[in-house]
């Protein structure tokens, strides 16, 4: 006998009999960001999982962001309702690899962008997101950093920056970086007069050719304020239901093949309704690890 199907009522109960609150990354399934007490990127999720109520976190979303949620509220459960939801390219730096790279620049600061591991990010000297990724490096007022792991939005902070070196890391997000410059001006041709917006891990020429650069926050901001009848969207696709959720009067238009993420997509409504049941999908830190990551996230949620 097939079992009745999950709906949001029955997440939403459990989630307050467990006193916990629902967050979900911006990418997500609809059906997940509809039941969500929060929607938003790694900087929002980061930043109300640092000030939390509730005695659970379930975090729909990938492993980096439930390991900083865990970081940033000590004493707090966080669940990962899909414990396989990783992220490419968190896995393209190891914390061994940062040591190396570390002894061969001495003294040079690493921002390390937040789409890392607990173990990374315990070895920066600050995190960032793409959201505030030009303002931390600014605020740290030095001629040169080491950037990573994505390489594309380390090429745009440079751009921002031009008097700050910016020595990147080899990494990229394969969702974002796959994008053609060829597609977005093919997207264009179909809608003309429509702006672009563009997420920082697209590749520069793909930037370059952009209305705006913008995390998928400020997307949302951007669009509610622009008043365009169309809008062309560059990246994942999951957040075409936060825009048009946000902008129902604008039409926002993804490129062909859309642009997704599986790990992103992944996560069921039944995942989150199975994690909240069970208590499952803990997400826990070592002590030592989570203590010094919990400085460079601290000093990323402190700016911008």
């Amino acid at each position: 006998m097939t079992s009745a199907p999950v709906t949001p009522a029955e997440v939403r109960i459990l989630a307050r009999d467990r006193n916990a609150v629902i967050f979900a990354h911006n990418y997500q399934r609809a059906e997940v960001q509809a039941v969500a007490d929060v929607v938003g990127d790694s900087l929002e999720l980061a930043r109300r999982a640092a000030s939390v109520w509730a005695e659970v976190i379930v975090l729909a979303g990938v492993r980096f962001m439930a390991e900083s949620a865990a970081i940033l509220a000590p004493g707090k459960t966080v669940l990962l309702p899909r414990v396989d939801a990783g992220c490419p390219m968190a896995d393209m730096i190891t914390a061994e690899q940062l040591v190396v790279w570390k002894a061969e620049n001495p003294g040079v600061p690493v921002v390390m962008y937040v789409n890392s591991s607990a173990e990374v990010k315990a070895l920066a000297d600050v995190c960032c997101t793409s959201a505030n990724a030009v303002e931390v490096v600014r605020s740290l007022g030095v001629p040169r950093v080491l950037f990573g792991p994505d390489r594309n939005l380390g090429r745009w902070v440079a751009g921002q920056l031009p008097y700050v070196e910016v020595s990147v890391w080899d990494g990229c997000c394969p969702v974002h970086d796959q994008v053609t410059l060829e597609t977005v001006l093919e997207t264009k041709a179909a809608h003309p007069g429509a702006p672009v917006i563009v997420h920082p891990e697209c590749r520069p020429e793909v930037s370059v050719e952009a209305d705006a650069v913008l995390s998928t926050s400020q997307m949302i901001r951007w669009a509610a304020k622009a008043g365009e009848s169309e809008v062309i969207v560059v990246t994942e696709g999951g957040l075409l239901t936060g825009l048009a959720k946000a902008v129902p009067e604008t039409r926002f238009i993804g490129l062909r093949p859309p642009m997704l993420c599986d790990d992103m997509k992944i996560t069921s409504l039944t995942d989150v309704r199975d994690a909240l049941r069970d208590l499952s999908g803990v997400v826990q830190v070592p002590i030592e690890i989570a203590d010094a990551a919990r400085v460079s996230l601290g000093r990323m949620t402190a700016i911008g």
